[in-house]
């Protein structure tokens, strides 16, 4: 209760502590509110610019994605040694190390999603295999792969590094 003879600023306070105890009975159970997330997630995603990711979609892919679509990004296809291709999404300025951090968040997600394996050392496959494009190695993580010459959609390989003798 609110005592007419308080000053309008406690009156005003009590009034707020009210409300938030109002608001506080109608919020929604977490598991409701995910419920409702996804639901509304899965709409977003069937958008005709959107409708090729996937349904655990993160905002780093929805960013990538609307990138791409303004050209402000482009698509490079790494093709591993069992014939398996990630299409993986850089910004058009990347560097090298731009392109090796995007191939490791693109796998450790795919990980992720199908419950393979838990962890990969990322030091030793950079120092096991090598970025090939047209027979040429990427091993200039500072170098822009504009550079080397990939643009939207070319293809770069790993290709396992020989052993020094």
């Amino acid at each position: 209760m609110t005592d007419i003879s308080s000053p309008p600023e406690e009156r005003d306070a009590i009034e707020h502590l009210k409300e938030d105890d109002e608001e506080d009975e109608e919020a929604l159970p977490h598991s409701e509110f995910l419920d409702i997330f996804e639901e509304g997630l899965a709409l977003i995603v069937q958008d005709p610019l959107l409708c090729d990711l996937p349904i655990q979609v993160t905002l780093e892919e929805v960013n990538s994605q609307v990138a791409l679509e303004y050209g402000q990004a482009m698509t490079v296809r790494v093709c591993k040694a069992d014939g398996e291709v990630m299409p993986i999404v850089v910004v058009q300025q990347a560097t090298v190390l731009h392109l090796k951090k995007a191939i490791r968040r693109y796998y450790e997600l795919k990980q992720q999603r199908e419950g393979g394996i838990k962890h990969i050392s990322w030091r030793y496959v950079w120092r096991t295999f090598h970025l090939v494009y047209n027979g040429e190695k990427l091993d200039d993580d500072s170098k822009k792969l504009k550079d080397y010459g990939i643009r939207n959609r070319d293809e770069v390989t790993f290709v396992k590094k020989l052993r020094k003798k």
